[in-house]
C-alpha cells in the first residue's frame, strides 16, 4: 500500500512539473510588441529565419528556440532638410517631423526581424532618417517650386509613397508626416506669399467699398421713400391749410435740397474711396509684376547661362583630351621610327663588322704576303667586273653587218677574223680597268701585249 502511494506521488509530481514547464515556455504577446521566435524555426522549408507574431501567444521548444521583442512604440524622428534642389534648381529647406514604427503586416514583419531585432531604438532612428533624407531630396527635385509651396498635401503623398516603400524594406511603416515649414534661400517664396496677401488684402479692400457703397445707396434710397410718404401724408393732412401748406412745401423744398446736396456728397466720397482702392490695386500689382520680371530673369538665367558655362566646360575639357591624345599619339610614333632607324642602324653595323671580321680572317690568312690579299679580294669582284664589260656592248644595236672577205692579203687573214679581232680590241682590256684603280692582275689571268703596253702608258 505504501509503495502505491510512493508511485502514485511521484506520478503526481511528475504531470505538475510538466505541465509547468509547457507552460513557462508558452509565450504571450503584449499588443504593443512582437513576438519573434528563432531558431529551428522551418525557416529553411518557408524561406524564412524567424517566426513572428503580434498578440496572443506561442510555444517555445526549449534549447532548440529562443525569442525576443520587438516594441511597437512610435518613434519621431525630426528631419531638418536643408538646401535640398528642386526642379529648377532652387535650394528649399524644408524642415519637417516624421512618425515611424514597426510594421504589423504580414512579411514586413519578418523584414524587422531580420535587420531591426537587437538594436536600440536610437539606431532604428538613424536608419530610418537616412532612408527619409534620401527620398525627401528626391522627391523635391521632381516638382517645382510653385508646387511645393502651393500644394502641401500633393508633396506629403508623394514623400509618403516614396518613404513608406523603402521603410518597408527594412520592416518599418511610416504613421505620420508633419511639414512644419518651407522656406528657399533666394526669397522665392517669401516673394510668391507676398504677391498673394497683396492680392488678397486689395480685394478685400475692393469688395468693402463695394459693401458700403451699396450701404449707403440703400439707406438713401430708403430715407427718400420715408421722407416722400411723410410729406405725402403731411400734404394731405394740411390740404385745406394754404399758408401752412405752402410754409410746409417751402420747408420741404429746403430740406430736399439738403439732402440730395448730403447725398451728392456721399456718392462723390463713394467714388474717391473706390479709386483710392484700385490706385493701391494698380500699385500691388505693378509690384507683384515686377517681381515676377525678377523671377523670369533668374530663371532664364539658370536655363541659358548655366547649361551654357557647363557646355563651355565639356568642349574645353574634350579639346583637352584630344590634345593629349595626339601628343601621346606623335610621341609614339616618334618612338617607333627612332627604333626602326635604331634597327636599321644595328643592322648595319652588324654587317659591316662582319664584313671587317671576314677581310681581317682574309688578310690573316695570307700570312706576310699582302698582294696575295689584294688578289683573293680582286679575284672575288672578278665576276661583277666581267660583267659590267660584257654591258659595254650588250646594248649596241647591229641591224646589218656586211663583209667583203677577200680571203685577205700577205698571209694577213680573212677580213671577217680580221673584223672580230678589231671588235674584240675595241673592249676596255681588264688589265687596264684594274690598272686604273691601282691593281694588278697576276700573269695567270694574262698579259698585256706590247702593243697595247704604249697605249695604256699614254692613256694613263
Amino acid at each position: 500500500m505504501k509503495e502505491i502511494f510512493i508511485f502514485g506521488g511521484s506520478g503526481i509530481l511528475l504531470l505538475f512539473v510538466t505541465i509547468y514547464a509547457m507552460a513557462s515556455r508558452y509565450i504571450r504577446c503584449a499588443p504593443d510588441q512582437i513576438l519573434v521566435i528563432f531558431g529551428n524555426t522551418g525557416g529553411g522549408k518557408s524561406g524564412r529565419s524567424a517566426r513572428c507574431h503580434h498578440g496572443g501567444g506561442a510555444f517555445v521548444w526549449p534549447i532548440i528556440q529562443s525569442y525576443q521583442f520587438l516594441d511597437l512604440t512610435p518613434i519621431p524622428i525630426d528631419i531638418k532638410l536643408e538646401g535640398a534642389l528642386s526642379q529648377q534648381n532652387i535650394r528649399v529647406n524644408t524642415p519637417s517631423t516624421f512618425t515611424v514604427g514597426i510594421a504589423t503586416e504580414p512579411g514586413v514583419m519578418e523584414n524587422a526581424a531580420e535587420r531591426l531585432l537587437g538594436l536600440t531604438p536610437p539606431q532604428v532612428q538613424d536608419l530610418a532618417k537616412d532612408i527619409i533624407f534620401g527620398q525627401m531630396r528626391v522627391v523635391i527635385a521632381t516638382m517645382p517650386i510653385e508646387e511645393i509651396n502651393a500644394d502641401r498635401d500633393k508633396l506629403i503623398d508623394y514623400i509618403s509613397n516614396g518613404v513608406e516603400v523603402e521603410l518597408k524594406k527594412v520592416g518599418l511603416r511610416l504613421i505620420n508626416v508633419n511639414i512644419q515649414d518651407i522656406t528657399d534661400e533666394s526669397g522665392y517664396i517669401d516673394a510668391l506669399g507676398q504677391e498673394a496677401a497683396a492680392r488678397a488684402i486689395n480685394e478685400a479692400k475692393v469688395k468693402v467699398a463695394e459693401k458700403t457703397r451699396d450701404g449707403e445707396i440703400g439707406k438713401a434710397n430708403a430715407e427718400q421713400a420715408q421722407r416722400i410718404e411723410v410729406s405725402r401724408l403731411h400734404a394731405a393732412a394740411v390740404e385745406g391749410e394754404n399758408t401752412a401748406a405752402v410754409t410746409i412745401a417751402q420747408s420741404n423744398a429746403v430740406r430736399r435740397e439738403q439732402e440730395a446736396e448730403a447725398t451728392r456728397k456721399g456718392a462723390a466720397a463713394e467714388r474717391v474711396k473706390a479709386a483710392q482702392a484700385e490706385e493701391e490695386a494698380y500699385a500691388s500689382e505693378q509690384a507683384a509684376e515686377t517681381e515676377r520680371a525678377n523671377r523670369d530673369k533668374a530663371t532664364q538665367y539658370a536655363d541659358i547661362v548655366v547649361p551654357a558655362e557647363v557646355e563651355k566646360q565639356r568642349i574645353e575639357t574634350l579639346a583637352e583630351a584630344e590634345a593629349e591624345q595626339t601628343r601621346r599619339l606623335k610621341k609614339g610614333e616618334a618612338d617607333g621610327v627612332r627604333s626602326v632607324m635604331e634597327a636599321e642602324a644595328e643592322g648595319t653595323k652588324a654587317q659591316l663588322s662582319a664584313k671587317a671580321d671576314g677581310f681581317r680572317q682574309v688578310i690573316d690568312a695570307t700570312g706576310t704576303n699582302p698582294d696575295l690579299a689584294s688578289m683573293m679580294l680582286m679575284i672575288e669582284q672578278l665576276p661583277q667586273l666581267i660583267a659590267e664589260q660584257v654591258k659595254a656592248i650588250s646594248n649596241i644595236e647591229i641591224d646589218k653587218i656586211t663583209v667583203w672577205d677577200g680571203g685577205g692579203q700577205n698571209g694577213s687573214g680573212s677580213g671577217t677574223a680580221n673584223f672580230l679581232a678589231g671588235l674584240a680590241e675595241s673592249l676596255p682590256p681588264i688589265h687596264e680597268l684594274t690598272k686604273n684603280v691601282g691593281v694588278e692582275l697576276p700573269e695567270y689571268l694574262g698579259r698585256m701585249s706590247k702593243k697595247d703596253a704604249p697605249s695604256a702608258k699614254e692613256d694613263s
